[in-house]
């Protein structure tokens, strides 16, 4: 009975997108705030091997994408991302996953505007939007207010309708694609050879600045700007031709991406002006960030670039650049409020969230999810006022749950051979593991602290599993569920603050410390999981055990992220290379255990009879 309510309500959604329409949201994702910032950020973690950072986390990306493709033509489902997990494992795997895909979603539009703002206060009338501190632009009131007017102008395009933010995502993209290409390429005018060969092509001249290239990926804002690509999986729902075009969308957006991303790298160092831009050690990339060019990287080097070759062209594109760090950001957070409407969609579709969730505005948009997108992003900037503090969170909160792309890709080949494949990836047996470790190296690489602080997130929604959905979907009594949902919090609540307090803020003990949270960490995760398991009727106890692979596969990455060279002791347990070939060795097996640990969900087995009778 769930899934043909599901059904039935992804038929109420109007099928208007087409391929050229899917490209332009993926690409809207993808080019946004990203392009204006992620160059200066990764030059200054990984100097001119930032060029390898975007290359290597483009393939990374290319082969989760790749997984995605198959699946979301094979189960074209509006808010797909969030709801694959529960169609392969059920409804543990699969809430935990949608909850921290939602964390992800919902703070993107927040970054987007973070970004409009700041570039904007690069000029010098409007430069009390943001101040400085300790060396990082955050914003100020005023800022943060007209950061929420700008969500709100996202949240009306939403209002009327798929077509129109088709329609109106199509033509803001083609201006997206032009100006980071005309930028890359009146900067090659101003290109300085000396900037890649004179200070060492990695930051610490020896192959451990290889590290600096694998942080770079995930705390550059590189992840962030690929991760777009999943736009096309979102709508599925509401395109024309989902099993033609969905794939097609994936690889084309991808490959247009490297390529524009890397040249503006290649083109961003190359320009760089070490005086201009107020550093005076050249080669000091660190220094970047706290540089004058922090707040407006292309603009002040197109500016700066134009005045000292004599070409005004630079310096009226650096005009334009403004117009479009207003367009850029502002087009990527229109898609990212649609998209998190659908991923609520996704959820309460499900049935984790409450069915009112589901109600449609005349428009068939999901206006009740609107509303909500317009709060939870306002709350987000008031932690995180500037895009370089907000962009490695988001990034591992997304990104950690594309460990089910491989996984999912592979599991529903076990489980239901007859589902209609339109995209059938060849050598999905190679891809899909490799899709899997992909999002695993990536989420690793984001170092201790980010992993504490979106696992800290994940767990105060945990709860609302027990409370809600094991109450009314899996029989568990009620004053049970809330009483070991409210417990589980509270344990979340208490063990964050002794990590904040001993682990991120000392250095006093940190093994002792990381033990003692650690046993705890255990406990709060894997004890409700026993009592729940005992609790629920026989199909919850198939759903909590097909999901008890993803609670281990977070111990391992928490103990990787603290041990290895990733993490804050200043002599790693695990020390690179050797952390990271750990990481995939663990990521094979927690895929296979995935894998293994699948089943053929009453939800597929709608869909596949659904499909039977089309035929």
């Amino acid at each position: 009975m769930g899934e043909e309510k599901t059904l039935n309500t992804d038929k109420q959604l109007r099928r208007e997108l087409t391929l050229i329409d899917l490209v332009s949201l993926a690409l809207g994702g993808i080019i946004g705030s990203a392009w204006l910032f992620s160059a200066l950020s990764a030059a200054s973690i990984a100097g001119p091997s930032a060029v390898l950072s975007w290359v290597i986390g483009g393939i990374l990306i290319i082969f989760i994408g790749l997984a995605y493709a198959e699946l979301g033509t094979a189960v074209p489902r509006s808010g797909g991302i969030v709801r694959y997990p529960h169609y392969s494992h059920g409804s543990y795997a699969g809430y935990m996953l949608a909850v921290l895909y939602l964390i992800s979603a919902v703070t993107t539009p927040s970054i987007e505007a973070e970004a409009v703002v700041e570039y904007l206060a690069s000029i010098s009338p409007l430069n009390f939007l943001t101040t400085s501190v300790n060396g990082v632009n955050v914003l100020t009131v005023y800022g943060i207010l007209l950061a929420i007017c700008l969500m709100v102008v996202f949240f009306l395009v939403n209002y009327f309708g798929i077509k129109a933010l088709g329609k109106t995502n199509t033509g803001i993209t083609i201006w997206k694609l032009v100006v980071p290409t005309v930028t890359f390429i009146l900067l090659f005018f101003a290109f300085n050879s000396k900037n890649f060969t004179s200070y060492g092509f990695l930051p610490t001249g020896n192959s451990n600045g290889l590290i600096d290239v694998f942080y770079a990926i995930p705390a550059s804002g590189i992840v962030y700007a690929y991760l777009g690509f999943r736009q096309p999986v979102e709508y599925a729902g509401e395109a024309k031709n989902p099993q033609r075009d969905i794939g097609r969308a994936i690889v084309i957006s991808l490959a247009i991406a490297i390529i524009i991303y890397t040249l503006l790298q290649i083109a961003f160092i190359g320009a760089l002006d070490w005086t201009s831009a107020g550093i005076s050690t050249p080669g000091n990339w660190t220094a970047l960030t706290s540089s004058s060019w922090a707040s407006g990287p292309f603009y002040n080097e197109l500016e700066n670039s134009g005045k000292a070759l004599g070409l005004a062209l630079l310096v009226y594109w650096g005009y334009a650049l403004l117009v479009d760090a207003v367009i850029s950001p502002s087009g990527t957070g229109l898609v990212y409020i649609g998209t998190t409407t659908r991923t609520f969609y996704g959820i309460a579709a499900d049935r984790y969230f409450p069915e009112f969730f589901l109600r449609l505005n005349k428009y068939k948009i999901p206006i009740f999810l609107s509303l909500i997108h317009i709060s939870e992003p306002t709350r987000r900037l008031l932690p995180f006022p500037s895009w370089y503090l907000f962009v490695n969170f988001s990034s591992l909160a997304t990104v950690f749950t594309y460990v089910m792309g491989g996984i999912g890709l592979q599991t529903l080949r076990r489980t239901a051979p007859d589902l209609r494949r339109p995209v059938k990836l060849a050598g999905s047996k190679v891809i899909a593991p490799i899709a899997t470790v992909s999002a695993m190296l990536v989420a690793y690489w984001s170092g201790f602290t980010t992993i504490f602080y979106v696992l800290t997130s994940l767990f105060i929604l945990v709860p609302i599993f027990w409370i809600y959905y094991a109450v009314k979907e899996l029989n568990m009594n009620r004053a049970l569920g809330v009483t070991l949902g409210l417990l589980q919090l509270l344990s979340n609540i208490l063990l964050a603050y002794f990590a904040y307090v001993n682990i991120l803020n000392s250095s006093y003990n940190l093994i002792g410390s990381f033990i003692m949270y650690f046993l705890g960490f255990l406990g709060m995760s894997i004890i409700p999981s026993l009592i729940g398991y005992l609790a629920v009727n026989e199909t919850g106890r198939k759903y909590i055990k097909s999901g008890l692979w993803l609670i281990g596969l977070i111990l391992a990455t928490y103990v990787m992220s603290f041990i290895g060279n990733f993490g804050l002791l200043s002599s790693p347990i695990v020390p690179f290379p050797y952390d990271t070939i750990l990481v995939v060795i663990i990521g094979l097996v927690f895929h296979y255990l995935a894998v293994y640990s699948g089943f053929r969900t009453e939800e597929i087995e709608n869909i596949v009879r659904e499909q039977a009778q089309q035929d």
